[in-house]
């Protein structure tokens, strides 16, 4: 394994440490291990969740058909913290036999650990984090599945706007990188249509304090950039006041999870929105497959987290078993998977992504696929 990539003080304290192995993995890329990196655990281990099972399942086809080579499957549990992220992505660069992360799942913690995988030569391919300045940074081995919020943001505008017919906003986001970059664009198409904002804190429990601002600002419409575990109880808290408004959500909502927080009767109605693709509509045989391995019908980013562990394992079986070998083979990937055509510009956005945001809306306690929204 060449570390030229690693900065000189992270490598030797690595080696001070006994974290790296100073035994190069395989050539043939045999034994080597594909990494999933978010929140396996806590208030949003659903999404984290979603993201290994893709990942579990295209490597157990592809073990099934190499069974005298296989690949092994490594998790790094962030909880959805970024302040877990450095220590985590430190793991993962002093781990030889890891060649590249499916990952970080969400944003914050994708700009806290992704500049020690960059320096590490760790090629990430994430299927979820969709701030908009994440391919900004020069980082030269991120890449991401989906479009980004500056597709995102700008799409939930026009559904509030031209499908909802909205006339009064009131926008709430977490604080954190992906709720407030996304309530951001929101407020931007929107302009004086947003009647007020706020935020809340994520794990926060009690909303009575910014559902009594909803309640004076009578919105008939109400945004909020975060996770689905806020989401759900903060809307849950607003019914139980005498809300009505239409609750709309990005892509961090896009879980059972929000339903269940929420409550069927509180959740009913209420819009999301997703750059992902919808995972019904996935090519092949991956939804019958994914349903007959896990016993349930994949969900949000379960498809694309097949597809990039798939980029993965095909750069193995093409012998790019390095990783400055895997980083040039992701950056010049061309294919097609259950997603659909994948390739990447040379800053790692998806080719193709912009324009394709769907909303979906929750109707007798499903979240259900509702329609793709036209570009402006």
């Amino acid at each position: 394994m060449r570390w030229s990539g690693v900065t000189a003080l992270l490598l030797p304290a690595l080696v001070a440490a006994g974290c790296v192995n100073a035994a190069d993995p395989q050539p043939d890329g045999c034994g080597m291990r594909i990494a999933v990196f978010g929140p396996l655990s806590g208030v949003s281990e659903n999404l984290g969740r979603n993201v290994r099972e893709g990942v579990e399942l295209a490597i157990e086809q592809h073990n099934a058909a190499h069974r005298t080579c296989t690949v092994q499957l490594a998790t790094f549990d962030s909880q959805g913290d970024p302040k877990q992220a450095p220590a985590l992505a430190q793991r993962v660069v002093a781990d030889p036999e890891i060649i590249g992360v499916v990952g970080p799942v969400f944003s914050g913690e994708s700009q806290a650990a992704v500049p020690l995988l960059d320096q590490g030569q760790v090629v990430t391919i994430s299927t979820s984090a969709t701030e908009t300045s994440l391919t900004g940074h020069g980082w030269r081995t991120f890449h991401r599945l989906l479009g980004s919020d500056a597709q995102q943001g700008p799409a939930i505008g026009r559904y509030i706007e031209k499908v909802l017919d909205a006339e009064k906003v009131f926008v709430i986001d977490d604080t954190g990188a992906y709720g407030h970059g996304l309530a951001a664009q929101v407020m931007e198409v929107l302009g004086h249509h947003v009647v007020r904002s706020a935020t809340v804190r994520s794990k926060q429990l009690d909303f009575s304090e910014v559902v009594a601002q909803i309640v004076a600002a009578r919105p008939d419409t109400i945004f909020y950039g975060g996770y689905y575990d806020e989401a759900g109880k903060l809307l849950r808290q607003a019914r139980e006041a005498g809300v009505t408004a239409t609750f709309v959500a990005g892509d961090g909502v896009k879980d059972e999870g929000f339903l269940q927080r929420a409550g069927p009767a509180a959740a009913e109605g209420a819009v999301i929105t997703c750059p992902c693709h919808p995972p019904e509509t996935a090519g092949g045989r991956f939804f019958t497959e994914y349903r007959d391995r896990f016993g349930r019908s994949p969900v949000t980013y379960s498809a694309e987290a097949y597809d990039a562990a798939t980029i993965f394992l095909r750069g193995l079986d093409a012998g790019h078993a390095t990783r400055p070998a895997m980083v040039a083979y992701v950056d010049a990937y061309s294919g097609t998977g259950v997603t659909g055509d994948i390739r990447f510009t040379e800053t790692g956005e998806l080719v193709g992504s912009a324009g394709k945001v769907w909303a979906y809306r929750v109707r007798a306690g499903a979240i259900v696929t509702d329609r793709l929204i036209p570009e402006a």
